[in-house]
């Protein structure tokens, strides 16, 4: 099989058949799983960038610093980087776009003054309100492929990956 050959789906199989053929003692379910869940986030974050953030100016990253913001309030930059899942630098280089760009406060904290805490300024909040409408109108596109049982049973399972003790690396 050729690179003419294969589609974006088709790469998924070839990719664990070639593995298994040079490697035997892979475990080509587990691959495909995580392939198969790698290539299906890229394709969901490329829409929601392309069609809803990229438009705006912002990065699929920093929706989720505004976004993570916008639910939890102010917080310690240490904090923010946890709860959006990136690391204290991508949030440390996020905060000065979206500062500059008026949309997120950043203050030294009062109890540590090394610390930097960051708020959502108004227009902040008036602008992940907006986008937030249209970010979820793209994931009830997405989500529409599937019954409510299977978002429920996916979003279960995923919760369930997600909690492997031992796996998760700190960020």
């Amino acid at each position: 099989m050729t690179a003419q050959d294969l589609d974006f789906w088709s790469f998924v199989d070839a990719a664990v058949e070639r593995t298994r053929d040079r490697l035997p003692a892979i475990d080509p379910e587990a691959m495909r799983l995580i392939l198969t869940l790698y290539r299906v986030t890229n394709m969901v974050v490329y829409d929601m960038e392309s069609v809803v953030h990229r438009p705006r100016g912002w990065s699929y990253p920093g929706f989720r610093l505004l976004f993570t913001l916008w639910v939890a309030g102010p917080m310690e930059a240490k904090r923010a980087a946890e709860l959006s899942g990136m690391s204290r630098q991508a949030v440390s280089a996020l905060v000065g776009t979206l500062s500059r760009d008026g949309l997120v406060s950043k203050v030294p904290d009062v109890k540590d003054r090394r610390a930097v805490r960051l708020s959502l300024t108004d227009a902040g909040e008036e602008a992940i309100s907006a986008a937030f409408a249209t970010h979820n109108d793209r994931e009830r596109l997405w989500a529409g492929t599937l019954s409510d049982e299977e978002r429920d049973t996916l979003v279960r399972l995923l919760g369930k990956l997600g909690a492997r003790e031992g796996v998760r690396r700190r960020r």
